[in-house]
């Protein structure tokens, strides 16, 4: 193991936190907020920590699977560690655990929360909260990788240490380039919602937040009520749209961007993601219609729904509506895209479309094979032949995921609490969602609220 190398790298990601940390201490310092000093001694700390180690000088350059696995997970705990210390130095959140979880809850895009009160604190904190979530969207080791895109030999292993799908397409030779050109398209997108959001009548503040809560689908909001005190139906269209939209592959863009309509044709799982949101849509705006807050009034329910089904799917967790006072059938159905999640290479969470289209590919092979031995059987996916290693992986993952929610299902119901709130509190955080069913993940601000 080149302790070295993973030391190095980890701290010229720590350098790029450490830049991004003058964002909120401007909007602090713009606000006249008392939180500026920590904000201050935060980015001296990541400053001098960060060059220190990524002055390092390792024997050798190469970097091997395991090593890029490695500087994945110190570097998300650094960043993690680091990012906590704002809130603490600020004596906002008096507890570092409390403000750890905080934190790796941004960088995760889970959107949980320990906070009761988010609106209690300063503008700069809740800056940097929101921000936490834009750059964990897409990635922190992804950002370095475009920022500092020498960080040594074979930098397509962090790139797949960090890839959110069962493989990792790289849209140029260079994984450097690559990292560049996501980031411009996360910029351009996250920049478009901004400005569109400004014209709907959303004051800069509050469409920055929103912007980096749904750019990097996470839900980190400035307001308790979270998207619904807003109070602007246009913008909470705006966001559903937006949400939908990072939640599609980035590579998506890009093929539109240089026009290789055959790509795009062949791409079969946005197609099946935008067809599960649509379906899912209409299903629980029928289900909704029937209740007295929606009765009379279809528009309302039918962006309701589309509004928390692009929030759930996209493993955001907004909410402009206490879902837990819809009916059965819907709460199923948002469960069941919690755990689906968005496309691979997008920056929403869950077990990925992809995954669940090659887990039906592969079950129906089996099914095939069973009822003719003597055939051969070959997956494929947008006309290309998929290894049997790739599907193995695939299956491999989806057993331990569903091992990991129950044995952690188990954890959490030995504290007392009901199988529906234990089940989903742990669905919420493991596909990084936020909210539950029966509660929001960990404390008390729930959808209840949203009345």
């Amino acid at each position: 193991m080149n302790k070295r190398l993973i030391l190095k790298l980890s701290g010229s990601v720590v350098v790029v936190e450490g830049a991004l940390l003058f964002l909120p201490l401007i909007v602090s310092l713009a606000m006249r907020g008392g939180d500026w000093s920590a904000f201050a001694l935060t980015i001296g700390i990541a400053v001098a920590l960060g060059f220190a180690l990524s002055r390092l000088r390792p024997r050798d350059d190469t970097l091997s699977a395991r090593e890029g696995y490695a500087v994945v997970t110190l570097s998300w705990l650094f960043v993690s560690f680091i990012g906590a210390l704002p809130f603490f130095f600020s004596g906002a959140v008096p507890s570092l655990l409390d403000c750890f979880f905080e934190t790796v809850s941004g960088f995760t895009t889970t959107g949980a929360t320990i906070l009761t009160n988010a609106e209690g604190l300063p503008r700069g904190l809740l800056m940097w909260r929101s921000l936490t979530h834009w750059a964990g969207g897409m990635g922190v080791l992804v950002l370095s990788l475009a920022v500092i895109p020498k960080m040594g030999g074979r930098s397509i292993y962090l790139m797949r240490a960090e890839s959110s799908g069962p493989s990792t397409e790289k849209l140029v030779p260079r994984v450097g380039n690559t990292a560049k050109i996501l980031y411009q398209l996360y910029i351009g997108l996250s920049l478009i919602l901004f400005l569109v959001l400004l014209l709907v009548g959303v004051n800069w503040y509050d469409s920055l937040i929103h912007t980096f809560g749904a750019a990097g689908t996470g839900g980190f909001s400035n307001y308790n009520g979270s998207v619904a005190a807003l109070n602007n139906p246009a913008a909470e269209v705006i966001l559903g749209v937006f949400m939908v939209l990072f939640g599609v592959n980035f590579a998506i863009y890009y093929h539109v961007i240089h026009r290789n309509w055959t790509a795009l044709k062949q791409g079969s799982e946005w197609k099946l993601f935008l067809g599960i949101v649509l379906a899912a849509t209409l299903c629980i705006a029928f289900n909704i219609a029937g209740q007295p807050r929606y009765r009379n009034d279809f528009g309302y329910a039918l962006r309701a729904s589309f509004f928390q089904v692009s929030s759930i799917i996209t493993t955001t967790g907004y909410a402009t509506e206490d879902f837990n006072l819809w009916p059965q059938f819907s709460r199923a159905l948002l469960l069941l895209l919690m755990t689906i999640g968005g496309c691979a290479g997008s920056t929403a969470g869950g077990l990925k479309v992809i995954r669940v289209q090659l887990l039906f590919k592969s079950m129906a092979r089996d099914i095939r094979k069973t009822v003719h031995p003597r055939s051969i059987n070959v997956i494929k996916l947008d006309g290309r032949a998929l290894d049997d290693k790739l599907i193995s992986g695939v299956q491999g993952y989806f057993f331990a995921a569903m091992m990991i929610v129950m044995v952690a299902t188990l954890a959490v119901s030995a504290n007392g609490f009901d199988f529906e709130t234990s089940f989903t509190a742990v669905v919420a955080t493991f596909f990084n969602i936020g909210p539950g069913l029966g509660w929001w993940v960990p404390r008390a601000i729930s959808p209840s609220s949203i009345r």
